[in-house]
């Protein structure tokens, strides 16, 4: 009896052992796959909220939390350049908003000595922009554009959890079905239009 009880005991151990073993803070971490991680819901939802004029922010962890009305901060335990993949996957799937993408300029500067990581992190980026042009602009100019536009309109930050210096992308909504070569032309026609009916 006491050799069927250690034999099943052994058996469950066997059988359950996997099981516990990667409920233990031991081992690899599981990482959720990419489309069914909780995070990209949130993304969805608050990327149909968004039009013109609005901006994206996908942060590095030391990302500063604004107290401003029009600035929103969410929190997402990824990498940059999977919410960058993310958010422009969106962005392409709603159409009714296109992305006008900005890099801090310091960052092309930065050495991998003094931020480690750091070059393999531009590389990521350049993957995941997969063909978007990127401006670069001063880190501080970035900051003043967004400051401005929170006083008038939804900032959304995505802070994320890498850490390395000047490695935010900031996102520019502008009209995805209305371009500015399209408001250039309607404008001169207007200011034509009103230069007839004037004279």
């Amino acid at each position: 009896m006491r050799n069927k009880h250690l034999c099943l005991c052994l058996l469950l151990a066997f059988a359950l052992g996997p099981v516990f073993s990667g409920c233990s803070g031991r081992g690899r971490a599981y990482k959720e796959p990419r489309r069914s991680r909780s995070w990209t819901r949130v993304i969805k939802q608050e990327l149909q909220a968004l039009g013109y004029r609005n901006w994206i922010v996908i942060g590095d962890a030391a990302f500063p939390l604004h107290s401003r009305p029009g600035v929103r901060t969410i929190f997402i335990d990824d990498e940059i350049s999977v919410v960058l993949q993310e958010v422009l996957d969106e962005l392409e799937r709603v159409q009714n908003v296109s992305p006008r993408i900005y890099l801090a300029r310091e960052l092309a500067e930065i050495p991998n000595d003094r931020a480690p990581g750091i070059e393999q992190y531009r590389r990521r980026i350049e993957g995941s922009l997969r063909g978007y042009p990127a401006r670069e602009m001063e880190f501080r100019s970035l900051s003043l554009l967004l400051e401005d536009s929170a006083n008038k309109f939804t900032v959304l930050v995505f802070k994320t959890s890498t850490a390395l210096p000047y490695s935010g992308i900031f996102i520019e909504l502008d009209s995805g079905y209305w371009d500015p070569e399209s408001e250039r032309d309607m404008r001169e026609r207007l200011e034509k239009k009103l230069r007839i009916e004037s004279t």
